[in-house]
């Protein structure tokens, strides 16, 4: 296919804008799928998808459109992730376009991670097409999302188009809009070989398969290439097209979008972002915007037999053959036993990847409470990273704690404004700026600790703003903050699995409602049981089972006191000698208790 008749684009929007179903009006359009074959939302093939209405694996598909004059044009849409832990994919798919669709839902205007992937799409000078999708609903305030698309964009109102993705309307002028607007792909048939890897799957029999943009120059089967990461040669088995099916062909040339098998056993040599080039004729230079995804959230994943622990190695291990993003370390906790410490992208990362341990690897786990990352500088100057609160270092050995801080910008209704920024306060947000979107929206910004917003900061945001409020955030780096490591201890015996690190001026409350809680939970035993929240040796909070009792003295009738006296002394030296031997048994609930606190 020529130059001049490739067109590669993407759509960017809010979750639940209508994203996967204008993608769908567009494969049925082109006839890229037949009506027999069609179901909803066909780019997202796991499960999860479908269920949450979210795209968490970025797709790509060519599409052959022939126009009127009989015309033909490839139009490749490389579909991005809807989450903002996966900000870095998205960026890479949309380093891969010429253009961008953006997608904004009538009845809820822009969102906060529309103006995210806005911004993001204007970083990599992409051709906005705006598109006001949900047009058929009665709720649907088209003027007042023009108004909003208008004064962020600047464009002409003339320039927006009007869709229903589900009742198929305006998808032909959406796709005149494509081969109008955005321009045909640039770079060099005779450079050396750039290519772009905007995403990798791995498949069993036949290594990773990376789905690439070529930049400059042509690959064809048996060349040789490197990867500019990591400098590794392989041989090129096979390149093709992009449909709902892979499709061989002999060569992928300047401005293509396809795939390539190259017998690379490992997902990480072929990382998203990276650059392909010839062994033969190499670039110079690698493609910009490369860098390793990281782990932002830490959890402790733990088998709820022990015996299960090589079954949850074994599922841990082939989802991360398709994840390069999971991090996973053995680990070890004296209330759980072993397990891994697994490093996520975000809490939305996190989630999926227990439900699908839970659901396609039928696995029984215990998740301990999400953390995210700590730099620490001790005396001798040594700064060393902490994801998990066991490996804290004694205070008197810490210089300098610092912590992850995100950028975060909340877009709600103005009758909202006063509770969404009380929360914020409460989360020790720091305030930096309102603007406003129109005379009834507003986009609040501030700056968190990322651990102020893992556990149920989006729960609380929907909750006070009735649903309307959206939320979006990206990593600013590490502050200095006074941090603390929180111990719980039951009968006088630190349990490692509920440790926490809090901000010093947040850690009383929390081991006084965390003790509280777990009062609640921990069953009555023959003995009493003490919970104990501790920083270092100081014990600032304090809860107490009470014991079971039986009625020794039942049987005694009449007679001496001296005999029920010797009973119940007998019985207190027999709870004392228990107490000291006695183990308590931790329900799994206790586990969940701190995201339970208010």
């Amino acid at each position: 296919m020529q130059k001049q008749n490739i067109r590669n684009f993407c759509i960017i929007a809010h979750i639940d804008h209508g994203k996967s179903t204008l993608a769908d009006r567009l494969l049925e359009a082109t006839g890229t799928i037949s009506p027999q074959l069609m179901i909803n939302q066909v780019l997202d093939d796991m499960e999860l998808e479908r269920e949450r209405g979210i795209t968490i694996k970025a797709h790509a598909i060519t599409m052959v459109h022939k126009t009127k004059e009989g015309e033909s044009y490839h139009l490749n849409l490389i579909d991005t992730p809807g989450h903002v832990d996966f900000s870095y994919e998205v960026s890479r798919s949309l380093a891969a376009c010429e253009g961008a669709l953006l997608v904004v839902d009538a009845t809820q205007g822009v969102e906060a991670q529309t103006l995210s992937n806005i911004y993001l799409a204007l970083e990599n000078d992409l051709t906005m097409i705006p598109i006001i999708n949900k047009i058929d609903l009665p709720s649907a305030q088209i003027e007042e999302t023009k108004t909003q698309i208008i004064e962020i964009l600047g464009i002409n109102e003339k320039e927006i188009l009007l869709t229903s993705a589900k009742e198929g309307t305006g998808v032909d002028q959406i796709l005149e809009a494509i081969l109008q607007r955005i321009p045909a792909p640039g770079g060099q048939t005779d450079a050396p070989l750039k290519a772009l890897i905007f995403d990798s799957v791995f498949d069993y029999y036949r290594g990773t398969i990376a789905y690439i943009r070529i930049v400059d120059g042509k690959i064809h089967k048996g060349d040789n290439i490197i990867f500019f990461s990591n400098k590794k040669t392989y041989e090129v088995d096979e390149v093709g097209l992009l449909r709902l099916h892979r499709i061989k062909t002999d060569c992928l040339r300047t401005g293509e979008v396809g795939y390539l098998i190259a017998n690379v056993k490992n997902l990480k040599d072929a990382k998203v972002g990276d650059t392909i080039t010839s062994a033969e004729n190499p670039a110079s230079r690698p493609l910009p915007g490369f860098h390793e995804p990281k782990p932002m959230v830490f959890s402790g994943l733990f088998p709820a037999i022990a015996e299960n622990l090589e079954e949850l190695r074994n599922a841990l291990e082939r989802l991360q053959l398709n994840d390069a993003a999971l991090s996973i370390q053995p680990d070890n906790s004296a209330a759980l036993g072993f397990g891994f410490r697994v490093g996520f992208l975000g809490l939305l990362h996190m989630e999926i990847v227990q439900e699908r341990l839970e659901r396609e690897y039928e696995q029984n786990l215990i998740t301990t409470i999400p953390n995210v990352e700590y730099r620490v500088t001790q005396r001798g100057g040594d700064s060393i990273k902490i994801d998990n609160p066991t490996k804290f270092p004694p205070l008197q050995n810490i210089t300098k704690l610092e912590e992850p801080y995100i950028s975060a910008q909340i877009i709600t209704p103005n009758e909202f404004m006063g509770n969404l920024m009380k929360l914020a306060q409460d989360r020790r947000g720091i305030y930096k700026n309102t603007s406003y979107l129109d005379s009834n929206r507003a986009n609040l910004q501030y700056e968190f600790p990322l651990s102020e917003i893992i556990f149920d900061f989006y729960d609380k945001l929907k909750t006070l703003s009735k649903g309307y409020a959206s939320f979006d955030y990206e990593f600013l780096g590490f502050r200095e903050s006074d941090l603390v490591k929180l111990d719980i201890l039951i009968n006088g015996d630190p349990v490692d699995a509920l440790s926490m690190i809090a901000h010093r001026n947040k850690s009383y409350e929390w081991g006084r409602k965390l003790t509280q809680k777990l009062r609640e939970l921990i069953p009555r035993q023959l003995f009493e049981v003490s919970i104990q929240a501790a920083i270092g040796s100081k014990m600032i909070a304090r809860e107490n089972v009470k014991p079971l009792r039986k009625n020794v003295t039942a049987k005694c009738y009449g007679g001496d006191i001296t005999r029920k006296r010797k009973l119940l002394e007998k019985q207190r030296e027999g709870k004392k000698r228990l107490k000291q031997l006695g183990n308590v048994q931790i329900p799994q609930d206790a586990f969940l208790a701190m995201l339970q606190i208010k």
